[in-house]
């Protein structure tokens, strides 16, 4: 199993979910998060003081998959996040060890 981490712009959250629902990825943790990369943040002006704004607001989207899953998966977050802009974000992909239901106590892949 591995989870598959994506920081992704706001406006693309539905895109993304819809894409991920095409492959029957159906659980998921969304997260406000905020930070910067290479975009580096902008200034505004706020009552005619220009300040800087460093961390930009993003969402962390993550989901645990098969091994099997991962390829697709991150193919169909790539296709739903992608504007082609600077910030699209950024997608990590983790090993996951185990994985436990609460409610039944299933284990592994049957938990996801």
């Amino acid at each position: 199993m591995k989870k598959i981490e994506a920081i992704i712009k706001p406006f693309r959250l539905e895109e993304v979910k819809d894409q991920l629902q095409t492959l029957g990825i159906q659980g998921m943790t969304v997260s406000e998060v905020k930070g910067f990369g290479r975009q580096k943040g902008h200034t505004e002006v706020y009552r005619g003081a220009e300040y800087t704004v460093d961390f930009l607001p993003k969402l962390k989207v993550e989901i645990v998959v098969t091994d099997a899953q991962v390829e697709e998966a991150v193919a169909v977050i790539i296709r739903g996040a992608k504007t082609g802009k600077i910030g699209d974000g950024k997608i990590f992909v983790s090993p996951i060890l185990d994985a436990i239901r609460i409610r039944t106590d299933e284990r592994s892949e049957n938990a996801v």
